[in-house]
């Protein structure tokens, strides 16, 4: 299952802590689940229907979510509105 995010949620420090669509909200951790089980594929698309899957990364302090690097701003998880 895909599901498109278009807002995120945030702590006080800006660490993403839930992603928000059309279908809803889940947690990091439950999208974390989810990715690395294959079970839903999470993305971000930007105005010209370019698509950023989000992964998993395994920083220094846990597991973390975040879009494909590249050169658009505008598909990047931290510039979503907040849910």
């Amino acid at each position: 299952m895909d599901r498109r995010v278009t807002k995120t949620g945030k702590d006080s420090e800006g660490d993403i802590t839930s992603l928000c669509g059309a279908w809803g909200s889940t947690s990091k951790a439950t999208a974390i689940r989810e990715i690395e089980a294959s079970s839903t594929a999470y993305y971000v698309q930007d105005i010209y229907s370019r698509r950023a899957d989000v992964h998993v990364v395994a920083g220094a302090t846990g597991k973390y979510l975040r879009t494909d690097p590249n050169s658009s701003c505008s598909d990047n998880l931290d510039s979503l509105p907040a849910c």
